[in-house]
């Protein structure tokens, strides 16, 4: 009898060794041959999932954002909307294992978004998708009657979302410099200039 195969998980499982391979060797190492003897697949096997490279790499990048995105539905959110910001925005930061190695993969994906234009349609979808989370987050806090007297939503979702993508860029950069502790205090204090406790 054939042996049955769950496509969906052997192309995640593809798209985890486009990842191993950008952590260990960065995404310029990445081709199909590649990721092929990285699996101990065929090149024929690989190309049965994905007809092309710029295919397999837009699946790699969703397949990062996907992961995330369960991660922040599974949070045990408290309905305190200062609090809830915080929980999400810890799963954007490089705080743990899991989230360092998906910011470095973000960050290699985020160099190639200016030269292709798959990768950047996802990157700006991720982007849309993160502000939008913000800005709605900002509203509820505005509602709520508990930020400082005329914030801007706009211009303060413009700003954490730059905060946080550089805290992205320098905990993947420089992890010796920026511990979790300290990642996690810039951003508390930032939004403790914008919310009344």
């Amino acid at each position: 009898m054939p042996k049955i195969v769950d496509h969906n998980k052997r192309k995640e499982q593809i798209a985890e060794a486009v990842w191993r391979i950008i952590v260990r060797e960065g995404l310029d190492s990445v081709s199909v041959r590649r990721v092929a003897d990285e699996m101990s697949m065929s090149l024929g096997s690989i190309r049965h999932y994905f007809n092309s490279q710029d295919e397999l790499l837009s699946f790699s990048m969703q397949l990062v954002s996907q992961r995330v995105n369960e991660r922040i539905q599974a949070l045990p959110f408290t309905g305190i909307v200062r609090q809830d910001m915080e929980l999400v925005i810890w799963q954007l930061m490089p705080l743990e294992e899991v989230s360092m190695q998906e910011a470095q993969i973000w960050l290699a994906f985020a160099g190639r978004a200016s030269v292709s234009e798959a990768i950047r349609a996802i990157s700006l979808s991720t982007y849309e998708e993160i502000y939008s989370g913000l800005r709605r987050s900002f509203e509820s806090l505005i509602q709520q009657g508990v930020t400082i007297a005329n914030l801007d939503a706009e211009y303060e979702t413009a700003r954490l979302h730059a905060l946080v993508d550089g805290l992205v860029v320098h905990g993947v950069t420089y992890p010796e410099r920026f511990s979790k502790e300290l990642v996690k205090s810039i951003v508390s204090r930032h939004l403790d200039t914008l919310v009344i406790r």
